[in-house]
């Protein structure tokens, strides 16, 4: 559908990356992928034709469209809510407009047998049907649960769009290009402002209603669930995978492995050549070897190996000092503001040392209950913060508290301690602050860069309670690992407020869920918190049908039981042989797949196998392949 042909991108003499080709299909779901600065935003502005590329070129259809979703743009706030996501269908407003105008004419005229007549009345069939196959009087259904899939209510969408913060306006810009049912979907980071269930839906949305789609994304549980194809940019070149991320990794680390041995087989088949032409340099009947060596030295083309960050960094922080065994206590808690009530009713203990989450729809009231805990506004009822407990709170204007004069290095500096000072560096770097970055002033950085300093500051000052409010919005996935390391590891108190499941995983024992007012306690981890979600609604769906499931399953009890016939045991033996037969088919094929593997990873560690990302790709799908065949003759065993 949209190809991109021998693209390069150079900013101030620096190739970002060159030659790049490839093809984006229809129903492809591709995750653009690569360290920061290698030039995926850069990637998706091109396609959209933002910007232009050095040399090289993008071809589009001439009747297709694209659309495309930037991490941070202009808003309006000159509409409501419905206004402002019904300009998607602006074509179809006018087409409507036009048959209304069209019809007026019809029942005005009187002349019925003239050509102009006839004329009008063929423009007005031939638009309606457009009109009808567009959606026509449909479109303000699409509208409203679009709009509600990602997180509005019935009665927000006639309220004006200056009442609602940043997220939800770009929800609506979200929600203008979804309706739009565009050819290519280009998303910059489109989590980065929606709750777990909107991220859910728009989950679902992509993978069941898009055209193709084309990704930038850091939370790697969206991505696994919406894409099939990944595109990794590095080095200045692209590698093509046609397989979801996680399954990417896996072929990305085989391949980096190949390549490393191709180099070293490259690296002694010229420290061969070069002790060969030294040895014999002088040697009249060794002249044409040595030429013919110095010839293919000149001619050996140097393997590049992926970039890959080696440093294994580990943050280990320690609490300041022992809280009390409650550091948080609420006890009938509420909060009003004015008629609207955000929560009533709210009772729970967070334990020393426990890590839990706050989820729920946004504004369902997580950053309020911060805010109370933390003392920053009233609220009713009995709220405790234990003996000792001292907090650490990362909040969304917290990069704003930075001073601007300092330098990204002196910011930390202030702050660390003991041996983590001789680290500073490695810190920085874990969280794309490394090389000259570390030199810029504070004053200098955009709002994300401010916010990864900001959480590189609280995690380093001397606290027992960390109170997070969307700690992951502005950093990569490697600094996400990191962080999610450090909290893992430290002794304290964890109230992280979040929507991103991945980094929720394994770190977080309790979660609690807030919505219609009221705050829920869910034991287990957030995987353990959305699966009851799904049960529930499952529950919901089918318990009109449980009364017949029930019937089924006490006929299906009914057992049978009588003494084996001749026939029956003939027929026993037959099965046991065909049993056998399987068994040995399940070896052989065991058996070919190891062979053929073999011989791929032979192929993979020449020069020319180590760069093909072809043979990675099936020889993915051959372990893959050799995976259920054992599976298979394990269970005939």
């Amino acid at each position: 559908m949209v190809s991109i042909d021998n693209l390069s991108v150079e900013f101030s003499a620096r190739p970002l990356f060159t030659d790049v080709s490839y093809v984006i299909n229809d129903h492809d779901r591709i995750a653009l992928v690569g360290k920061n600065g290698a030039g995926k935003s850069t990637m998706l502005k091109i396609i959209a034709g933002i910007q232009q590329p050095t040399s090289g070129s993008v071809s589009v259809p001439r009747d297709a469209t694209i659309a495309y979703l930037p991490q941070v743009m202009v808003l309006t706030d000159e509409r409501t809510v419905r206004e402002e996501a019904g300009r998607a269908f602006d074509h179809i407003t006018e087409m409507e407009d036009e048959l209304n105008s069209l019809n007026s004419q019809l029942a005005e005229r009187t002349d019925y047998e003239s050509d102009a007549y006839m004329s009008l009345v063929e423009r007005f069939t031939h638009l309606n049907e457009r009109f009808q196959m567009m959606g026509g009087m449909n479109y303000q259904a699409e509208l409203e649960r679009t709009l509600q899939g990602l997180g509005f209510r019935r009665e927000d969408l006639d309220r004006p769009t200056s009442e609602f913060s940043g997220g939800w306006r770009m929800r609506i810009e979200l929600a203008k290009l979804l309706l739009q049912h565009p050819d290519v979907l280009l998303l910059d980071e489109p989590t980065n402002h929606l709750d777990i269930e909107s991220i859910q839906w728009l989950e679902n949305f992509l993978a069941t209603s898009a055209n193709a789609v084309v990704l930038v994304s850091h939370d790697r549980a969206f991505i696994n669930n919406v894409t099939n194809r990944t595109i990794e940019i590095s080095c200045g070149k692209i590698y093509d995978y046609k397989v979801k991320y996680d399954e990417y990794v896996t072929l990305h680390a085989e391949r980096r492995e190949q390549q490393l041995r191709a180099l070293e087989n490259q690296q002694r088949e010229i420290a061969d050549a070069k002790a060969f032409i030294e040895r014999f340099r002088y040697q009249a009947t060794k002249a044409i070897q040595v030429q013919q060596k110095i010839r293919q030295l000149e001619k050996i083309v140097p393997i590049e190996v992926d970039e890959v960050d080696n440093s294994a960094l580990h943050l280990k922080f320690t609490c300041s000092v022992r809280s009390g065994d409650f550091p948080v206590i609420c006890d009938e808690v509420g909060k009003t503001y004015g008629d609207h009530c955000v929560f009533r009713g709210v009772n729970l203990t967070i334990r020393r040392g426990e890590k839990v989450a706050f989820v729920g729809r946004n504004g369902e009231g997580k950053t309020t209950l911060v805010k109370c805990i933390m003392g920053e506004i009233p609220f009713d009822g009995m709220l405790k913060v234990g003996h000792n407990v001292q907090i650490g709170y990362f909040a969304q204007n917290q990069a704003q508290l930075l001073d601007g004069e300092l330098t990204v290095f002196d910011t930390i500096d202030r702050v660390a301690r003991g041996d983590i000072r001789t680290k500073i560096r490695d810190i920085l770097g874990a969280f794309m602050f490394g090389g000259e970055a570390s030199d810029k002033k504070v004053k200098f950085l955009s709002g994300g860069e401010r916010t990864r300093l900001a959480m590189i500051k609280l995690l380093l000052e001397p606290v027992n309670c960390l109170i997070l409010d969307e700690p992951t919005n502005h950093l990569d996935m490697r600094s996400k690992d990191v962080l999610k390391a450090a909290i893992r590891d430290f002794d304290g108190t964890v109230i992280v407020v979040s929507h991103d499941r991945e980094f929720l995983d394994g770190l977080v024992t309790k979660v609690y869920e807030f919505g219609g007012g009221k705050v829920r306690e869910h034991l287990g981890g957030i995987y353990d918190w959305t699966e009851k979600v799904k049960n529930e609604e499952r529950r919901v769906k089918n318990n009109s049908n449980q009364s017949e499931g029930k019937s089924n399953s006490d006929s299906s009890l009914f057992t049978l039981h009588s003494s084996l016939t001749y026939a029956e045991q003939k027929a026993l033996a037959r099965e046991q042989k065909r049993k056998e037969k399987a068994l040995q088919e399940a070896e052989d094929k065991v058996t070919q797949l190891e062979a053929a593997i073999r011989i791929l990873e032979d192929q993979m560690s020449t020069p020319e196998g180590s760069q093909d990302v072809s043979l990675y790709e099936k020889h993915g799908r051959l372990k893959a392949q050799l995976k259920q065949a054992e599976e298979e003759w394990e269970a005939l065993i």
